[in-house]
Formats: structure tokens, sequence, C-alpha cells
């Protein structure tokens, strides 16, 4: 477990030492009134405390992907691990930071509209597409996983079928009223079952002493079926190490936060967080792995089995509970993000119930469509899931070159988004010429594609950069 224990320290250490360099980059202003303030209004413009803020932050961007996509990643070996605390610390938590530090000091802008002050009014308009597709998908794939799972806990009457209703009903209200209403007041229970979860996984891990894979052992692909490392482990491990859905959730924090001083906490912190949740989870997969053989596919099969042999009866419910929370949380806040981000769009306001509704029935019509597929197709969900995969890893992207722009322009060190938007150009430029739901086509040849289409974009970011030097910030 030495690689495991050195990986824990690694993201521990990068929160207090890389967390702190990131953040003298940005420049805090810790006098600077925050939109929480200036913008108040009773429904998402509401100041709250920082453990809240911090809370709900992480139960946002905590979905199924740092469970399940740490599950199906750790097949890959101790590749997995080393992607998990890198891309969580050098790339996913700055994204997360810049992100939503932008946001706020753009009046909680939406992330289009924050793309679209440094990319360009043509990315703006594309995005404010893209990242409401991308919500939308979040939502209706965040629905039939808890809905098995509670399906698991309860009589056989209360189906699958059921618990999605249930599930979506509360999506409808968490996204009509005030963030403080429903979001402020029960997330804190939700994030405690999710941390109750990783911390009994975490000490049970150290009790049993599992075989997990060392550094020492090297590198070599473990997957069963050989799919290759690069691209696809850095798709299916997105949420604990870098997922674009994050930057779309940023900006409902950034209107309650009381002081930009939190944003290190909240926006870096629950990224580092959410990667140990990753990473306890990638190790437990292992062990099953070890014992069972990677035959078994399905995340919440090895759950629940996972949970009940390692925490008992009672705790393997409760630690279910906090899966289940997390999906919940973060589809209840995909809807809320989409109906801010056609808000700012059309430039309607949302104090008004009538307002609301105006937006989110056409989303949530979309979702229910989608949602109904996915049971009618019985591989409907994957594909749902692997474009949803995808589309959020890509988003990522369009937000680490709008980062590198707002450096650049700035006179920062913008290297330290550079890299990171570059390593995930040639990812997804890769994955969609390689995959299946992609042009399926060699892996050898979409590597090269991919590698040409990263050389280009570095090079037209060079080009202009050297035409536009003026500090605009």
């Amino acid at each position: 477990m030495i690689t495991f224990i050195c990986c824990l320290a690694t993201l521990i250490a990068g929160y207090f030492i890389y967390g702190s360099f990131i953040e003298r980059i940005f420049g805090v202003d810790p006098s600077r009134t925050t939109p929480a303030y200036t913008h108040q209004d009773g429904v998402d413009y509401i100041p709250m405390s920082s453990w809240k803020v911090f809370m709900i932050q992480f139960l946002n961007i905590a979905g199924l992907g740092p469970i399940f996509g740490a599950i199906m990643g750790a097949k890959f070996g101790t590749a997995s691990f080393l992607w998990i605390v890198l891309g969580t610390i050098f790339a996913g938590a700055v994204h997360d930071y810049l992100a939503g530090m932008l946001s706020l000091r753009h009046n909680g802008e939406s992330l289009p509209e924050i793309i679209g002050r440094y990319l360009g009014n043509n990315f703006k308009q594309f995005m404010r597409g893209f990242t409401v597709v991308l919500m939308i998908l979040v939502g209706a794939v965040f629905v039939a996983g808890p809905a098995g799972l509670l399906a698991k806990l309860t009589p056989e009457y209360l189906d699958a079928t059921f618990w999605i209703f249930v599930v979506f009903i509360y999506y409808i209200l968490a996204t009509l009223l005030p963030v403080d209403k429903i979001i402020g007041k029960i997330y804190p229970l939700f994030a405690a079952a999710l941390l109750f979860m990783a911390v009994g996984i975490l000490v049970m891990l150290f009790v049993n002493h599992p075989p997990l894979p060392e550094l020492m052992d090297g590198l070599a692909n473990k997957h069963p079926e050989n799919l290759p490392i690069f691209p696809i482990m850095f798709v299916s491990i997105a949420c604990g190490a870098i997922s674009g859905f994050h930057a779309t959730q940023s900006p409902l924090m950034a209107r309650c936060i009381k002081s930009e001083k939190m944003g290190r906490p909240v926006f870096f912190g629950a990224m580092i967080t959410e990667g140990i949740v990753a990473l306890i989870w990638a190790a437990a997969a292992t062990y099953f792995y070890h014992n069972n053989g990677m035959g078994e596919s399905n995340a919440a099969v090895i759950v629940d089995s996972i949970t009940k042999e390692w925490l008992g009866t009672v705790g393997g419910i409760l630690a279910v509970l906090g899966v289940i929370a997390a999906p919940i949380t973060s589809g209840d806040t995909a809807f809320r993000s989409a109906r801010l981000i056609v808000a700012d769009f059309l430039h309607k306001e949302q104090k008004s119930m009538v307002s609301r509704l105006v937006i989110c029935i056409p989303l949530f019509i979309v979702a229910i469509g989608i949602l109904l597929y996915s049971l009618k197709d019985k591989d409907g969900f994957d594909m749902i899931w692997r474009y949803f995969a995808w589309t959020n890893q890509t988003l990522a992207v369009f937000t680490l070159w709008a980062l590198t722009v707002f450096l650049a322009r700035s006179k920062k060190l913008y290297i330290v988004t550079l890299i990171p938007a570059l390593f995930m150009t040639a990812v997804c430029s890769t994955y969609i010429f390689v995959a299946p739901e992609g042009l399926g086509m060699d892996v050898t040849v979409s590597q090269t594609i991919g590698c040409i289409i990263t050389a280009i974009t570095l090079v037209a970011f060079l080009c202009w950069k050297k035409k536009n030097k003026t500090v605009d910030y």
C-alpha cells in the first residue's frame, strides 16, 4: 500500500502547497464585495457560511464520476492512481478554482459567459448550447443510477421506475426553489453520508491491507479488454481528476461566497476532496478485482459488494446512501445550472416563479425524453453515459483554454493551465476518433491525429498571444 499512501499524502499536500501557489497567481482580494451581497436576490445570490458552501460545492461536483469512474478506471492498473493524483492537483483543482474565481469576479456569471469573455462571442454562443446539452445529459444519467440503488434497498413494489419519478420530482423542486430552501438544508446531511462512506472504506483499506498495485511494479495496462490507457482511461476517470461539469457548478457557489479568501477551500478544496474519494474507490475496486476477477462491469454491484463486506449491513446501507446522494446532488444542480445559463442568455430575471417555470419546463421535457430512451433501449444508458463522458471532458478543454487566455492577457503564469489544456485537447480529440461511439478508427492513427490537432491548437494560441499583448483584467 506504499503507492496508495503516497498518493493520498500527495493529494493533501497539493491543497496546501499548489493550492496556495495558484491562489497567489490569481491574486485574491478579500476586500472586494462579492456578488452574494452586490446582487443578493433571495433565490440564487444568497450569502452562505463557508462550511455550507464547501459542502454544497463538494456534493455538486461529486456525482457518480469519482466512484463509478474510479472503479472502472482501476482496471487499467497503477496508471489510474497516478492520473487521479496528478490530474486532480495540476488540472482539475486548478480548473475548478480559476473558473469559480473568474465567475466571482464577474458577478457570478455562468460558464458560457466566462468563456465568451476570453474566447470570443462565437465561442460563447456555441458554449451556451453545448453546456445546456451537457447539463440535461447529467440530469438524465444521474436519475437512473440512484433510482436503481434505491430500488435495491426498498420492497419490490417500490421498483426503479417508482424511484425515477421520486428523484425527478425532487429535481424539479430543487431547480425551482431558492438555493437555501432545499439545497442549503439537506446537502450537509448528504455530505455527511458521502464522507462517512469514504472514511469507512479508507479505514477498512488499512485494516484489511489488501494487495494494491505499486508504482515499482510498472505502469503496464491491466485492462481485460486491452483498451488503450490513452485516451480511454483519461475519459473514464473524469470527475475524480478533471471534469468540465465542475466549471458549470462553481458559478452557483460563486453567487453565495462571502469573501474571495473562501475560494481556495471551496473550489480547490472540494476538488482535492473528490480526488481523495476517487483514490479510495480505485483502491477498493482493485481489491475487488483481485479477489473476483475483472469480469464484473456494473460499478453499482461492486459498490454494494464492497460496502456490505467491509462496513456490515448498517454501514453498507449508510455508504450506499452516500453513493446515492452523490449523483442526486449533482443532477439537481445540473438542472439549476441549465436554468441559470438560459436565463443569462435570455436576460430573464429569476426572482419570479413564472420566469423560472418558463425556462425549466422545456428542459425537463427534453430530459424525460432522454430518460425514456435510456429505459427503452437496453444499451441506451451506456450510450448516453459515454457521450456524456466525452462531452464533459471536452467542456473542460474549452474552459482550460479560456483560463489560459485570461492568464496570458493578465500577464500571469499561464503555463499552469496551458499544459493541462494541451493534454486534455489531445485526450478528447483522440477519443472521438478511436471510440466506438465516435469514428472507431485505429488506435495509433487516432493518437497521431489527436497529437496533430493539439499541435495546431498550440500554434494558434502562440500566434494569438504574439498579436495580443494587452492586459484585460
